[in-house]
């Protein structure tokens, strides 16, 4: 079974965006090999807003990805290069887990991400944490959110000052065994 994974960059305080959606204080890490991170997935997640924020920046589609957006606003019509999810979110994601490929990337959205972690869909977090205080803007985890355990799996210090986190969602036995 494939594996959904939430990987983001976030603010020292906690931010995966500015107060209006910026993302310039984001750094260019060289250590990171990024060929081989976005060759971990074949699937990307992505909410509205995010998709949105890419959509602008000229960046509608990832090559080598199949993109599924969640939206109940847009229209998938004047998206050709991607699938629009507006209903049946969790039934959607529990398919594309079951399908054969690479690991699914929760790509961006923190309201997409805490509905998929309240659903128990998501298997890791995975966070890059950027030395900058934001003060503001959009929270790795929106309110109201449940408390959830993470396990620490892995983690690694950038020269840049960037700390790279993994944690493993925790879930309740019955729920792991419901499962499988």
């Amino acid at each position: 079974m494939r594996k959904i994974r939430y990987a983001v960059v976030m603010s020292l305080d906690g931010y995966i965006a500015g107060p209006n959606g910026e993302a310039d204080w984001i750094i260019a890490n060289p250590e990171v090999d990024f060929a081989a991170l976005f060759g971990q997935f074949d699937t990307l997640l992505i909410g509205r807003k995010t998709y949105e924020f890419m959509v602008k920046m000229g960046q509608s589609s990832v090559p080598g990805m199949k993109i599924f957006v969640f939206s109940r606003t847009i229209r998938a019509a004047n998206f050709p290069g991607v699938q629009v999810v507006a209903e049946s979110v969790e039934k959607r994601v529990k398919a594309l887990r079951g399908e054969e490929g690479k690991d699914i990337w929760v790509f961006g959205g923190g309201e997409l991400f805490r509905g998929l972690l309240e659903a128990g869909l998501v298997d890791t977090v995975e966070v890059g944490v950027i030395p900058v205080l934001l003060g503001g803007g959009i929270p790795l985890l929106p309110a109201p959110a449940k408390r959830t355990k993470l396990k620490l799996t892995g983690h690694k210090i950038y020269k840049a000052g960037v700390v790279s986190l993994t944690y493993e969602v925790m879930r309740e036995k019955n729920e792991t065994r419901a499962r499988g």
